[in-house]
């Protein structure tokens, strides 16, 4: 079944269309669940009107931005399946010892900036072919900075730069990192560029975990996606009426780190199993909270 219509004029037939956006949410390695999620969206002929990522969200919202459509879903997703930790956090002995000796960053963002650069296809936000736009954090003020033009690989590096393990990026005068610390799940930015109906993309949390990882940074990145789900929740709740939404279920139960690679084609098939069968019971007429993003644990 096409759902384009249901999700462009939920109130039915005759109403006049209302501009969706599809809101991408941060988790690591996690984001290989949202493409499984685009792929069963974009099987059913569901497509937003404008994207809004953050974190790992900007990274996947830039590449479908560019490439909207079910066979670039399916292209994402086999970049995904060949990526190792290694691509997305080259931690080496260098960068170590200068983060040890010299208090600097701990992780450089060569391996982000290669993986755009290799696959990314347009170069300038402004070229996407449907509008993208990137929320970032300025890390001395704490406010929130979205990027709609300009470069690219700028925005997403910045948006992906998590404190503490990569450099904030300096750009246009402010210093920008992770957008998941001002806007976990970029929601208000949506909104305030002009969605009326949201179709919301987390990436859930390790709900089945029994110990909590192992390292600095993917504790670190475990952390985030907890605060990720607790505030996208809490936001949710006190959304003004006049804004539909429907958020798709993360994967539940869900083990693993959002720092561990080696499960991105399980998650993805999985990703695109669940999201089919909530289409299937109307999952995109219907708005609420589902019970995976709320704390609970196996």
């Amino acid at each position: 079944m096409d759902t384009r219509a249901i999700l462009s004029t939920p109130g039915g037939a005759g109403q006049a269309k209302r501009t969706t956006a599809f809101v991408f949410a941060g988790g690591g390695s996690f984001g290989a669940i949202q493409v499984g999620m685009m792929q069963a969206l974009a099987a059913h002929g569901v497509r937003p009107d404008f994207v809004v990522g953050s974190s790992v969200g900007a990274m996947n919202g830039a590449y479908y931005a560019g490439a909207p459509t079910l066979d670039g879903v399916k292209a994402l997703a086999a970049i995904w399946r060949g990526l190792r930790r290694q691509d997305v956090f080259p931690v080496s002995v260098h960068a170590f010892i200068g983060f040890l000796w010299h208090r600097d960053f701990l992780i450089p963002h060569d391996g982000i900036r290669r993986l755009i650069d290799d696959h990314l296809p347009y170069r300038n936000l402004e070229d996407a072919v449907i509008p993208i736009h990137i929320v970032t954090t300025d890390i001395v003020t704490g406010d929130t900075v979205v990027l709609s033009h300009g470069s690219a690989t700028e925005a997403i590096v910045a948006s992906t730069a998590i404190p503490g393990a990569f450099a904030p990026l300096k750009h246009g005068g402010r210093y920008l990192a992770d957008g998941a610390i001002s806007s976990n799940t970029p929601i208000r930015v949506a909104i305030e560029k002009g969605a009326q109906r949201l179709v919301i993309l987390p990436t859930g949390f390790a709900c089945a975990g029994q110990a909590p990882p192992v390292g600095a940074v993917a504790t670190a990145l475990h952390a985030l996606t907890l605060l990720i789900s607790r505030q996208m929740t809490a936001e949710l709740e006190y959304l003004e009426q006049a804004v539909d939404y429907c958020v798709v279920p993360p994967l539940c139960p869900l083990v693993g780190s959002p720092y561990d690679f080696t499960r991105s084609d399980e998650h993805i098939t999985r990703a695109i199993r669940s999201t089919e069968a909530w289409i299937a019971r109307g999952g995109l007429e219907t708005g609420g909270i589902p019970g995976e993003l709320r704390p609970h644990s196996h």
